[in-house]
């Protein structure tokens, strides 16, 4: 067992002790710099060359930074926690890489302002169903209550079922657009987590197929989509001054969502975040979201965030 296992177990509560949770967000420890880490990650993909020049359609208010950085940490977990969310579903890419790294640091930070911290399994280099049953048993050593899956439909459901996923200490979700895949997988639930494909038209029939199911509904909403700098998708879910977070937040709500997770914090590379964005320039800022502008308009997704959780509690 590593240092920062060890570190992590000491940090994170038993399952039994997590409190009801009624809203989750994707979080992302991926990001590096030169000053901290060595060297940029994720700012620079796509051919970009950070400091000033980033992969994202936006530019963070706080500048590129380092997920290993204790005071960035701090501050994003106390702006998550003022949001209202209750839960951080931190992005996690198989033992031994940097997420899983700082897995301890962010757990730490999370957990002083009490947010729940449940893992995001992304498609790790050689995920198999047999390294999944050996991951869940390492969050539930961990206390982890929630595990939510990436691409979960990668395997049959009957092969997710052997698993007996019901049986893990954990509430294991999967993200897919079937609820009936999710079912017979034997998930407690399902998240749909791409909201340019998955809009909130579609959350209230999916709702009632969890509900007939017997599983938890979990979609995501989100304040919009724009991957072009970072990766060349051309495809664009636009903000609209804050309509689009509106009318998903408005769509799980009355759909009757179980979690409402969203999409994300700090996916930069995708425009989902709702991280303070810098203003202007030649980077999108979220200028005129919710009638806000210049410096306050930074904080507006985060600020509109806790008033839907104050609705949805």
């Amino acid at each position: 067992m590593t240092a920062a296992v060890c570190c992590a177990c000491a940090l994170l509560p038993g399952a039994a002790q997590g409190a009801d949770v009624r809203s989750a967000i994707f979080f992302y420890p991926w990001y590096s710099t030169p000053a901290i880490d060595g060297a940029y990650a994720h700012w620079q993909q796509g051919g970009h060359h950070p400091p000033f020049d980033v992969a994202s359609a936006f530019f963070p208010a706080r500048g590129p930074y380092s997920s290993s950085d204790p005071h960035v940490l701090r501050d994003q977990m106390r702006e998550i926690a003022r949001a209202g969310v209750d839960e951080l579903a931190v992005s996690w890419w198989g033992r031994g890489s940097p997420e899983d790294v700082r897995l301890p640091a962010v757990a730490r930070a999370a957990r002083a302002q009490s947010l729940e911290v449940a893992i995001h399994v992304e498609p790790y280099g050689g995920r198999t169903l047999d390294s999944i049953a050996s991951d869940l048993r390492f969050f539930r050593d961990l206390g982890v209550r929630d595990v939510y899956v990436y691409r979960a439909a990668d395997y049959p459901a009957a092969e997710w079922a052997g698993l007996a996923l019901a049986l893990s200490g954990e509430r294991v979700l999967a993200q897919t657009n079937r609820v009936g895949f999710a079912a017979r997988g034997g998930f407690a639930g399902f998240y749909t987590y791409d909201i340019l494909l998955y809009g909130g038209s579609k959350f209230e029939r999916f709702c009632q197929q969890a509900h007939r199911a017997g599983i938890l509904c979990a979609p995501s909403v989100g304040p919009g989509y724009e991957a072009g700098p970072a990766t060349g998708d051309e495809r664009v879910k636009p903000r609209a001054a804050g309509t689009t977070y509106d009318s998903m937040w408005r769509a799980a709500l009355t759909a009757g969502a179980d979690i409402v997770t969203i999409t994300s914090y700090n996916e930069w590379s995708e425009g989902t975040q709702i991280e303070p964005a810098g203003h202007g320039g030649r980077y999108e800022s979220y200028d005129g979201a919710y009638g806000l502008r210049g410096r306050r308009a930074r904080t507006a997704y985060l600020e509109r965030t806790a008033r839907w959780t104050a609705e949805l509690r």
